[in-house]
């Protein structure tokens, strides 16, 4: 199982950013792959989850932190995971992770998650205050 972030960077306060994540592997269309958060000095929070389309019934979840301004979702043919934030807050600044079990979990589970048994490397988002 590996994962592999990327899209992070700086961006200001209000602007957008979308985060990848490229899953090889293992058949990631059977698996819910989530997106979990870590600030310094902060514990790790729980973003966003992607059900399986194929498994399960496709559904997302989101914290209420990111509900309305975040939107996850796949694309099977490519193993990738999207997760597309728009108007970006001081407090979004963490590493996000992109991740998932190491058996099939084809759900999330009825939310999100900050526990798995794969993450990648992460990237960094900076939202300067």
């Amino acid at each position: 199982v590996q994962l592999v972030e990327s899209g992070g960077g700086l961006v200001q306060s209000g602007g957008s950013l979308r985060l990848s994540c490229a899953a090889s592997g293992f058949t990631s269309e059977r698996y819910a792959i989530g997106w979990f958060r870590q600030a310094p000095g902060k514990e790790r929070e729980g973003v966003s989850c992607i059900s399986s389309s194929t498994t399960s019934d496709g559904s997302t979840y989101y914290a209420d932190s990111v509900k309305g301004r975040f939107t996850i979702s796949r694309d099977n043919a490519k193993n990738m995971v999207y997760l597309q934030m728009i108007n970006l807050k001081p407090e979004d600044t963490a590493v996000y992770y992109c991740a998932t079990d190491g058996t099939v979990r084809p759900g999330c589970d009825g939310g999100v998650r900050t526990v798995y048994d794969y993450w990648g490397q992460g990237t960094q988002v900076t939202v300067p205050s």
